[in-house]
């Protein structure tokens, strides 16, 4: 079974991906509300995929995605993005970002994401 962090500042957008990962067999092993605390959970969960929102309060998506791969290159990050963040699309695919998956959710789609990050 693999772990997943959340790291979303929507309780809904949390909910809702919470509720897809576990039928499909995910662990969530934390949630977070924004991208520092998305960070620091990483660094002590050390889950197998984070799915991270950009944009979010405190500490944007990308900048927590771009210290998590400067601590550990090995991580595995599917960026969550909404419509008309193309720009940010593009500079999270530089930072390595290994998947997209936008909102509003489609579950075939998320799942389709992570399973491709697990290959």
């Amino acid at each position: 079974m693999s772990s997943v962090l959340i790291v979303d500042d929507s309780r809904t957008s949390r909910r809702v991906l919470k509720d897809i990962l576990t039928r499909a067999g995910y662990e969530i092993v934390g949630e977070a509300i924004n991208g520092k605390e998305g960070y620091e959970q990483y660094a002590r969960l050390r889950p197998d995929i984070v799915t991270m929102d950009i944009t979010m309060p405190e500490m944007d998506g990308i900048e927590s995605l771009r210290l998590i791969r400067k601590d550990f290159p090995e991580a595995k990050v599917v960026m969550i993005t909404a419509a008309g963040q193309k720009d940010k699309m593009m500079e999270a695919v530089k930072i390595g970002a290994s998947e997209f998956v936008s909102k509003p959710f489609i579950e075939e789609t998320v799942l389709e994401a992570l399973e491709h990050c697990l290959k």
